[in-house]
């Protein structure tokens, strides 16, 4: 048997788990189970990947059973998912990569609207931008996160690949450059070099921006692929971002907590005082325990000028009796401490 027939021979066929599905959903409903376990999906799609030998590389693997998953999880229960919209930003492809095309998508406003949305029921996860590997933290995340309700409950990244959208035939009929302000920021070296007299103006999204631009051919915008497809404007240039390794990290928020999977990442953010080895005196706990610090990351506070919340991720999960134990070690040598999740590792 060839790895790929072992591949696909893993699950019954498609009218089969199509079946188990619905009755799967029903019990799940019986016992008020929620149809997506995050930690259950991260631990099918990490076996899937260790048993596929090849061909097909693991991406493919994991995108085509996150479809599988997301059409049955849709028979068991709908699923909304909210995302910073409209249609076609980066958060909606990477909410689409996340929870595939069965899922049912609320596109909002702002990044406040998706935590308002999960916070309120409206829907049942949200997917918000917190870092890009070019122009850093997204600030609304992180200031949302302190005050917020939702858990974190998964992450995952996504390569971002800007492209130039208009209608004109030549870079020189461009007038404008429109796009959210990370992108233009993402494409600050290219825009210099190929149009340097053409002014920027920001707009709420990149989604936004290839709308317009689609109706005026003076107008260039600088957005996804996706976007140029859903809005029907060709690509003047492609891949026009500065670094070719440019990535953004996306949080799922959720309103329940968890279960480990045994890859797991938790975050929490912080407040200490302002006084001298403070802060290496928070951490010195995790350094003993030997556990791995992923991301530090400071906010001004909004109690008092001058005082900051400290965020961080690290290695593992709240539920572990390591981390646990570091946890409360934390708790003690801090002025308040927030546990924002703990969730699968991306």
């Amino acid at each position: 048997m060839t790895s790929t027939t072992k591949f696909f021979s893993f699950s019954p066929n498609a009218p089969q788990r199509a079946e188990a599905a619905l009755q799967i959903g029903d019990l799940k409903r019986r016992q008020d189970a929620p149809s997506y376990a995050p930690e259950r999906e991260a631990e099918i799609l990490r076996r899937l990947t260790a048993l596929n030998g090849g061909p097909l590389p693991a991406d493919t693997v994991v995108a085509v059973w996150r479809e599988i998953l997301s059409g049955c999880r849709a028979l068991e229960s709908p699923l909304t998912v909210a995302y910073l919209g409209p249609q076609a930003t980066f958060t909606h492809q990477a909410a689409l990569q996340q929870f595939g095309v069965a899922a049912g998508y609320r596109p909002a406003r702002s990044i406040g609207e998706v935590f308002d949305d999960v916070e309120r029921a409206r829907a049942g996860f949200g997917v918000v931008p917190v870092e890009n590997s070019t122009e850093g933290a997204v600030n609304m995340t992180l200031d949302r996160l302190t005050v917020s309700d939702a858990l974190i409950c998964g992450e995952l990244r996504l390569d971002i690949t800007q492209h130039l959208l208009s209608r004109a035939g030549e870079l020189s009929e461009v007038k404008r450059v429109i796009s959210h302000p990370q992108a233009l920021a993402q494409c600050r070296g290219w825009l210099a070099e190929h149009l340097p007299d053409v002014p920027t103006e920001e707009m709420l999204s990149t989604a936004a921006a290839a709308e317009l631009a689609g109706s005026d051919a003076t107008v260039a915008a600088i957005a996804s692929e996706l976007a140029a497809r859903l809005y029907g404007v060709p690509v003047l240039r492609a891949r026009i971002e500065d670094n070719p390794h440019n990535s953004t990290r996306f949080l799922v928020v959720g309103r329940r907590p968890i279960g480990p999977t045994g890859r797991d990442k938790t975050s929490l953010c912080f407040a200490m005082k302002n006084v001298p080895g403070a802060l290496y005196r928070i951490l010195e706990p995790l350094a003993r325990a030997r556990i791995n610090l992923t991301k530090i990351e400071s906010r001004p506070a909004k109690q008092g000028p001058w005082e900051y919340v400290i965020f961080v991720d690290l290695e593992g999960h709240r539920d572990t009796a390591e981390v646990a134990s570091v946890l409360r070690e934390i708790g003690e040598r801090t002025l308040f401490l927030k546990i924002l999740g703990s969730y699968p590792a991306a």
